[in-house]
């Protein structure tokens, strides 16, 4: 009943904002709200300005787009701020076909859906709110009502400049259903509907034998010829085209340059002047956005045809590569598997982090700059620090490459040897250890890959493996520093007694003996280098570690474990390299020794309900880890 109750609701909101009445009607909306008279360009860049924007590493980061686009930042923007606004003010690009090229999986469909769906839910607002003539099947504007002669006071008047022509079968029913008064053709409000071809087209290319023009600009009803007597008559012809359809909205061509030249000579006339050539009749104005998507590989053979240039010059590509960010990608795969019948599956963590970094270090290319190997660049890119270089170094690695993620392995292959790996292993849990079996495994079944292909991709995937290792370690060190977590205080207590004293060239004292002692070397370096602290840096170190520990004091705060990030993890460390026995002894062991087990249960309670594992991906991670250091 509550679904029910909400299709009602539904119902009854579509009813309420329902509207109908004369153009006189009309124009006094008009002249309280100007943006009803919008462009279909206008229509759709005020339609993502509305949902706001945040400034993320420096980029515009368009709400819009927030939940469906993944690490696509930079591309997003260049296309709202270089194609969307300038098209909003009427600008030339407005005249231009928006073409999306990139590789396959990169967010090109999902780019054009995402604002099918917008203008779909946009056309239902206030802001977005879009009048037309009363059973027009092309939607038409009724400010093409306005003769020629009258338009330039129209402007003067409303501050609206009015562009295209009457369409001829309105024309005709203007004379014959309201006798040429203009103030009572009947106006209604519409909703954008790409189901029922409403404001929204699409075109998709086909058998070119068998694919007739008249998909796009309609076509004669010929039951109706001797209805009417002619070919000619507006009322014997059906505006039933795409192109009719989409008029006042969007207009999508899937695979573009796929289709047969006739079609696309159409979008010449369409593109540059804002109208299109249709059965006997003259030109018929459209109001759309024309966006189309393809590959490189079409786009290069495209350019590359001498009898193509016309068009070509009425295209703004907009390049969409792969998103070359980890965590990026993670959040693609997260995506993908939420909308399957996989999410009920355990994915252990970083399982997708390792198939996001395998991912992307196939998109990479090699940096020449010195110092910059392509762990370290795929580091950089996703905001992490290197030491030694900053964000002015990303941004000259950006432009090294500036076609950078127009290949490499796509999200959908991924996804595809992670399910995979899910019904292969028929268990309720993966780990990052199945998903990167599953990944070397596709490579053969990879048909589209060199060989010297799958050599490198064979490479990245032991960078990954390499990669896993190292979280894998500090994961279970955390995880058991925390279950020793009395030594773990006790050790960087014992630290900084020792550091106080070598500051202040003090002796410490023994508090079993009393007697006087020098600062222990030895136990600050054990800990010191397991951060890389060098011999030469120690004492600008434990300076600095004097004075945070006096800021916290005179400030009436205690410094514990916490107050220094650098020690904390280098404590972690220490004290993990110490208990390495106890893990390797209790992973391997068939009949470990009971307190260590107790230490181990608690240690896979932990992974559990602090770091998002359940107990098999959290043994399984344990039993790695102590493999690891047994070798």
């Amino acid at each position: 009943m509550d679904i029910l109750n909400k299709v009602r609701n539904f119902r009854e909101e579509e009813n309420r904002l329902k509207w109908e009445g004369t153009f006189a009607d009309y124009l006094a909306i008009v002249k309280d709200r100007k943006e009803v008279a919008q462009t279909a360009h206008s229509r759709v860049y005020n339609m993502i300005k509305s949902s706001g924007l945040v400034e993320k590493d420096g980029n515009r980061l368009y709400q819009f787009f927030g939940e469906e686009i993944f690490g696509l930042e930079e591309s997003i923007e260049r296309l709202v701020e270089e194609y969307f606004h300038p098209a909003a003010k009427r600008l030339e690009v407005r005249k231009r076909i928006l073409l999306l090229m990139g590789p396959v999986s990169g967010g090109k469909s999902t780019i054009v859906t995402l604002l099918k769906r917008g203008l779909e839910n946009y056309s239902k607002t206030d802001e977005g709110a879009v009048y037309a003539i009363k059973g027009c099947p092309m939607h038409e504007d009724p400010l093409h009502l306005i003769p020629q002669n009258l338009r330039k006071d129209f402007l003067e008047a409303y501050g609206i400049r009015i562009e295209g022509s009457l369409s001829p079968l309105n024309s005709m029913r203007l004379e014959q259903e309201y006798d040429g008064e203009i103030e009572n053709v009947l106006v209604e409000r519409i909703f954008f509907s790409e189901d029922k071809r409403v404001g929204i087209g699409t075109f998709t290319p086909s058998d070119p034998k068998s694919q007739d023009i008249a998909d796009l600009t309609g076509s004669i009803d010929f039951s109706t010829i001797a209805e009417f007597g002619s070919e000619s008559d507006p009322r014997a012809y059906r505006f039933d085209g795409e192109l009719n359809k989409a008029n006042r909205g969007m207009m999508e061509f899937q695979e573009m340059l796929k289709l047969d030249e006739k079609f696309l000579w159409h979008l010449l006339s369409l593109t540059q002047e804002g109208n299109f050539k249709a059965g006997r009749f003259a030109l018929i104005s459209a109001d759309e956005l024309i966006v189309a998507h393809t590959n490189e590989t079409e786009y290069r053979s495209f350019i590359s045809n001498k009898k193509n240039e016309a068009l070509h010059s009425r295209i703004i590509v907009m390049p969409i590569p792969y998103n070359l960010k980890v965590s990026q990608e993670e959040c693609i795969y997260e995506k993908m598997i939420k909308e399957s019948d996989m999410a009920h599956v355990h994915i252990a963590p970083h399982a997708l982090k390792v198939a996001a970094i395998f991912s992307v270090l196939t998109r990479l290319e090699d940096s020449k700059k010195q110092g910059i190997d392509t762990v370290k660049k795929m580091r950089l890119y996703d905001g992490e620090n290197v030491e030694g270089f900053n964000q002015m170094d990303v941004d000259e690695l950006k432009k090294e490459f500036p076609n950078e993620g127009m290949n490499g392995i796509d999200p959908r292959y991924v996804i595809n040897r992670i399910s995979s790996a899910i019904i292969r292993k028929e268990v309720s849990s993966i780990n990052a250890l199945d998903v990167l079996r599953s990944l070397k495994d596709g490579l053969d079944q990879h048909a589209s890959i060199s060989q010297a292909d799958r050599d490198k991709y064979m490479n990245y995937i032991a960078i990954a493996r390499k990669e896993f290792d190292e979280i894998a370690k500090k994961e279970v060190q955390k995880a058991f520093v925390y279950s020793y977590e009395e030594s773990a205080i006790s050790l960087m207590d014992n630290y900084l007694d020792n550091v106080e004293a070598y500051c202040n060239k003090n002796k410490l004292r023994d508090f079993l003996t009393g007697e006087e002692m020098n600062p222990d070397e030895k136990l600050m370096r054990s800990i010191e280098e397991q951060i890389g602290i060098s011999e030469n840096a120690k004492k600008a170190f434990r300076e600095e570690i004097l004075i945070r520990l006096s800021a916290y004091a005179r400030s009436g705060k205690r410094f514990d474990y916490n107050s220094h990030e650098r020690l904390r993890e280098a404590i972690q460390k220490k004290l993990f390299s110490d208990l390495k026995d106890v893990v390797k002894i209790t992973t391997s062991s068939k009949t470990p020794d009971e307190s260590h087990l107790k230490k181990v249960n608690e240690v896979i309670a932990r992974l559990i309900d602090e770091h998002g594992y359940n107990s098999i991906s959290a043994n399984e991670l344990l039993r790695y880890v102590g493999s690891l250091l047994n070798r």
